[in-house]
């Protein structure tokens, strides 16, 4: 789990309701609310993804900078996702392992609907996985 200054309030939210669910969350930070450079925390979580085979959380401001950021790394699908339908879709056929939040784009109940769908939604392989594998190169 990380993100940067724009999205600490909802980050210890998300924090929350995965631990609820029984997940052991590794939390990369930020801690507070003074003003960091969001690339470093999705570095981070991407690289205990690609090493660590766990799934990650990312939320900025709008998620965007969090998305691109993540996705420089070799085996990382982060997805950005508004709506439980984007996330449950993007596990289903993308087999995506980081969702990235818009703190300022997504208000609290929802943000925690698409966790919750992102979260309980497993990838179906079969047609999908070759397209994954068309993405690795």
């Amino acid at each position: 789990m990380g993100c940067d200054h724009a999205a600490l309030e909802l980050k210890r939210v998300i924090v929350a309701r995965l631990e609820e669910r029984g997940h052991e969350v590794v939390d990369l930070g930020t801690h507070d609310t003074s003003s960091v450079d969001y690339p470093s925390f999705a570095h981070q979580v991407a690289r205990r993804v690609m090493f660590g085979g766990a799934r990650g959380v990312l939320v900025c401001g709008t998620g965007i900078g969090m998305s691109i950021a993540a996705n420089r790394h070799r085996g990382v699908r982060a997805a950005l996702c508004h709506d439980v339908f984007s996330a449950k879709a993007t596990r289903e056929h993308n087999d995506a392992n980081v969702l990235c939040l818009g703190a300022r784009v997504v208000g609290r109940g929802l943000a925690l609907a698409i966790v919750d769908a992102f979260d309980a939604t497993e990838f179906e392989g079969g047609r999908h996985q070759r397209r994954i594998d068309l993405i690795e190169g």
